[in-house]
């Protein structure tokens, strides 16, 4: 094993554990731990999400969410406490989790469908980062299965309803994924109805998308 990535080590390369600002030597951590696969090392720096120091949760999400960025399937065991995570009173835990999750989605899409409520209640609750990545995963998660589809994208939709002007495009992007030639009439309906509240630039954005939905099969 590398000393510098597993076990005890890990965590005190943290940022907090140097008494360095910035999140430099975090993801210069996540970096190691993700391309030199250091299961031992992500272990130690997980069970720290539940330290009950601040600064070293806020530095072990980073970490984690930075190493899923690169190397998914190393985070991915850790799907239950990032679900957990969302309903955290630090912040800076709940939509670092929700990132996490973001990463993990493809591969946890099962775990994460029986916890939709936990996804629910963080986005009502959470920060625009927290809402962004919220909508990953749900659309990640959609794009599964029929099964999953069925159960999530008519919250997708409410959701591209009722977000700001500002967030449509980029929202609307993320969901396409869980856009099918069953549901697309949906999709294409509520981007309609968007329309009048859009700039130029994102009117042509969303138009780009409503083009790629009719050519589906």
């Amino acid at each position: 094993m590398n000393e510098k990535t597993s076990g005890v080590p890990a965590l005190n390369r943290l940022a907090c554990m140097q008494n360095i600002r910035g999140d430099a030597p975090n993801r210069e951590l996540a970096r190691e731990l993700a391309e030199t696969k250091d299961r031992a090392g992500i272990k130690a720096i997980a069970q720290n999400l539940f330290n009950k120091d601040k600064r070293i949760q806020s530095d072990c999400i980073k970490v984690l969410y930075e190493a899923g960025y690169i190397e998914p399937e190393i985070i991915a065991p850790y799907v239950k406490d990032f679900l957990s995570m969302l309903k955290s009173r630090n912040n800076r835990l709940v939509w670092g989790s929700m990132i996490a999750l973001a990463q993990v989605a493809s591969i946890k899409a099962g775990e994460i469908s029986k916890n939709l409520d936990m996804v629910y209640g963080a986005m009502e609750e959470g920060s625009v980062i927290t809402v962004d990545n919220g909508i990953k995963v749900l659309s990640i998660v959609a794009s599964k299965s029929e099964e999953y589809n069925k159960s999530i994208f008519e919250y997708l939709i409410r959701h591209l309803k009722t977000c700001r002007s500002k967030e449509v495009g980029q929202h609307a992007e993320s969901i396409f994924v869980a856009v099918s030639p069953q549901n697309r009439d949906a999709f294409l309906s509520v981007l309609k109805e968007r329309e009048d509240s859009l700039s130029s630039a994102q009117l042509k954005r969303v138009k780009k998308l409503c083009n790629a939905a009719l050519r589906l099969k």
